[in-house]
């Protein structure tokens, strides 16, 4: 039958019906329902003309694509290939798999050490530490089998940019995996143009895609609040992917949600299953100038460079100027690393012209003097050296 509506019925609802298998694991279902779609949409665009076969052609090469993935991975889960039409059986070509990205393992206690040599974050250490705490008791329980009340393990962080969320996201992980919690402790970082696609059910396998890289880790989602947006928004299919993907696997998969503090605060609320599941709100506050200081001194001693005691005053003035007069554009460590590097370049161009009449002492190429720094001249004491 060639009727269109008919062949356009056919091939959505195959295509939602291969999502939802997709959503449950059941590949082979899924394969069969794609396989259903894309032979309709192939004889849409036969019969088809104009805007109408160029849509179509579109949605035929979008399930081509997906079906193309489900048989990847039916054949990377062993699946048995379909005979050949001499009906020999075809020989198994074992795939190699991309290598596991290397995760450097610590103990608890080595977890927690890189956590505290972390600039201020006083607060946040806080919070970990007594986290901490209460696994290790709860663990000690299930070794006398004793019970142990339910915990949650994902977290919401809090505040501007560039305080340390994602730095900590992935030390977490790492705590998480030393403690037992998870099995892995990868740390898988998005937005949400990674989990949100443009079409009706893409949005489910995309998302799924990431979560089953982040299995056995934690899936840290940066602006969080972007995936709720109203309306007919695909962000909505997103958060009800995830929020599944935590409840069935509770014992090795954490999700770290982030962002400004009033929107996350308003994202959370917005749906009674965010509101349930997480339970660990940590808030990140702007680092003080000293803070700033501390962090630019510490790029210093890691790259193997020395302030003169004017740079270095010149430099305790600023952060203590920018961060009493900061505003919404205030980037905390992200303006340090970022003054850092500018001053380090600003460096390189004073020196380089002097190596070809003389030999630069290694003093000389450690050594940041004011005149380095971008905002030299901007002030009343830039001028001291």
């Amino acid at each position: 039958m060639d009727n269109k509506d008919y062949l356009e019925h056919t091939y959505k609802t195959n295509y939602d019906s291969a999502v939802k298998f997709v959503q449950y694991n059941n590949l082979p279902e899924a394969k069969k329902a794609f396989k259903r779609s894309l032979e309709a949409a192939i004889r849409l665009i036969e019969i088809s003309y104009g805007s109408d076969r160029a849509r179509y052609k579109t949605n035929a090469e979008t399930v081509a694509q997906l079906l193309e993935k489900i048989n990847a991975k039916l054949e990377a889960a062993g699946s048995p290939r379909p005979a050949r039409s001499d009906d020999s059986p075809a020989k198994e070509q074992p795939k190699p798999k991309a290598p596991e990205p290397k995760i450097e393992k610590l103990t608890p206690e080595q977890a927690m050490a890189k956590l505290n040599a972390l600039e201020g974050l006083h607060v946040v250490k806080s919070q970990v530490k007594n986290l901490v705490y209460q696994i290790k008791v709860f663990n000690e329980r299930k070794l006398r089998k004793m019970s142990v009340p339910d915990m949650s393990y994902h977290m919401v962080f809090m505040g501007n940019p560039g305080t340390g969320k994602t730095t900590v996201a992935r030390i977490m992980s790492q705590i998480y995996c030393a403690l037992g919690i998870l099995s892995k402790g990868q740390l898988v970082e998005v937005k949400r143009n990674d989990l949100v696609a443009g079409y009706v059910g893409q949005t489910a396998i995309k998302t799924q895609a990431v979560i089953d890289k982040a299995m056995g880790g934690v899936l840290f989602i940066d602006e969080a609040y972007t995936l709720n947006k109203g309306g007919n928004d695909f962000g909505q299919e997103a958060i009800d992917t995830i929020l599944k993907a935590m409840e069935d696997n509770r014992g090795d998969f954490v999700v770290i949600v982030a962002g400004y503090d009033e929107l996350m605060h308003k994202f959370i609320d917005s749906n009674p299953g965010l509101k349930s599941r997480f339970k660990n709100y940590i808030n990140f506050t702007d680092y003080t100038g000293e803070e700033m200081y501390n962090i630019f001194t510490g790029l210093c001693r890691k790259n193997q460079f020395t302030l003169t005691s004017a740079a270095g005053e010149m430099l305790k003035n600023h952060f203590a100027v920018i961060y009493e007069k900061r505003d919404d554009n205030f980037g905390n460590a992200r303006d340090v690393r970022n003054l850092f590097e500018e001053t380090v370049a600003r460096q390189a161009n004073r020196l380089a012209p002097m190596f070809s009449g003389q030999r630069i002492s290694d003093e000389a190429i450690a050594t940041l003097i004011p005149e380095d720094l971008p905002f030299y001249g901007v002030n009343d004491n830039s001028n001291k050296n």
